[in-house]
């Protein structure tokens, strides 16, 4: 299955023009977008009149982290942080009111999960009926979040371990992660055989991972390509 990713279509004189404004609208520059050429646009009928042109763009997928865990980073200082946090929110917070949706935008440093790990910044939205930021499976926060993140790097000039969550929704979604691996590890064991999950997104498949990784009868390894990857739960005994 493939991710839904971000887009829009723009009318304006000339494609160069309408790519121009919509990169202007997303605050991306227009490498990050793709562009479709739905009408040239030109001279209509007998010249007479002119016809705009107009285009789709759409935001360039997220590319694939090689590894399932999050690169070291070099820490910052404590004006850095709170630097770093006020732009994220004010990115944010512009993202929201431009898509016309009201809601409480604040962020704060996280402790990383792993030692080596960087400390993720959690931009948190609150408000009152929230679900068209989450989408299906939470495609269109992962959607909102790239774009955040490639507008932060750009405001900063440096990459930054943005992690944006609506109404508490990463954390559920973590809790039924986690319970789902222990309970397909349960199966794996008491069937004697690998248990495949369905797709996931990566950050979904490393909560899966660091779930099972010091348990004693169980592993977990991620097989597939792109949208389709999955992680699988293999006995031990079965080695």
């Amino acid at each position: 299955m493939s991710e839904r990713r971000t887009s829009l279509e723009i009318i304006a004189p000339t494609i160069e023009e309408a790519v121009e404004r919509g990169a202007a609208q997303l605050g991306l520059p227009a490498e990050a977008l793709e562009v479709e050429v739905l009408d040239e646009g030109g001279r209509g009928l007998l010249g007479l009149t002119s016809r705009q042109a107009r285009v789709r763009l759409t935001v360039r997928a997220a590319p694939s982290a090689p590894r399932e865990s999050a690169p070291h980073a070099t820490p910052l200082s404590p004006e850095q942080e709170e630097e770093t946090a006020d732009v994220a929110r004010a990115i944010v917070q512009e993202l929201l009111e431009r898509m016309d949706i009201e809601a409480q935008v604040s962020a704060a440093w996280q402790e990383p999960d792993e030692p080596e790990a960087s400390r993720p910044l959690l931009v948190d939205v609150r408000g009152r009926d929230l679900s068209i930021l989450i989408g299906r499976r939470g495609e269109t926060l992962a959607s909102l979040q790239y774009i955040a993140r490639l507008i932060v790097a750009k405001e900063l000039d440096r990459m930054v371990p943005l992690v944006i969550d609506v109404e508490g929704y990463r954390a559920r979604r973590e809790r039924q992660l986690r319970q789902l691996a222990r309970r397909m590890a349960d199966q794996a064991m008491e069937f004697s055989r690998t248990m495949t999950l369905e797709p996931m997104p990566a950050s979904e498949r490393r909560i899966i991972h660091l779930e099972l990784r010091n348990h004693e009868d169980v592993y977990t390894e991620s097989i597939g390509e792109g949208d389709h990857r999955k992680v699988t739960i293999v006995p031990r005994k079965s080695e």
